[in-house]
């Protein structure tokens, strides 16, 4: 059943939880209501049976989709390295600080076009992640925007 195939909840790890400026905990709050109202979400390689409720967390250079059945126990764990990933997510915060330094003191031509590249390494970063998901979770670009935002913010640390 298709309808069934979806995240009814999102966790990020709690070790990784800290302070964060008030834009990123806006991006988190809205990439999780997102995700949480419509994604495509499937496990592969298994008699898996959703809604599935999805645990984030980042553990020895590892970021890991621990994914869970609605009671509880776990269904899957799915480890990726996070080497892929540093290079985008680096790029993407540098170019996040300058989107938003720009937004207070630059023309709004200046600010649409390092939003443009805010948002083409978005991109990226989400088919990396459909790409490294690939046999393991099926997950359609906008479940893979999303989940990027969030793999983004598990980089913040205190």
């Amino acid at each position: 059943m298709p309808h069934r195939q979806k995240l009814a909840h999102i966790q990020l790890d709690e070790k990784t939880m800290v302070r964060r400026k008030p834009e990123v905990e806006h991006e988190r709050n809205i990439a999780i209501y997102d995700l949480l109202e419509e994604n495509y979400f499937a496990p592969q390689g298994g008699d898996y049976s959703g809604p599935y409720h999805l645990h984030l967390s980042l553990e020895e250079n590892r970021l890991i989709f621990d994914v869970r059945s609605p009671e509880g126990p776990g269904l899957l764990q799915v480890p990726l390295a996070l080497k892929s990933f540093q290079s985008i997510v680096k790029d993407y915060f540098l170019v996040c600080e300058s989107y938003y330094s720009a937004i207070k003191k630059s023309s709004p031509a200046q600010i649409e076009a390092i939003d443009m590249g805010r948002r083409g390494l978005h991109n990226e970063g989400s088919e990396l992640l459909r790409e490294r998901l690939s046999g393991k979770i099926d997950v359609d670009f906008d479940t893979a925007r999303r989940l990027f935002t969030l793999i983004c913010i598990l980089h913040i640390r205190g």
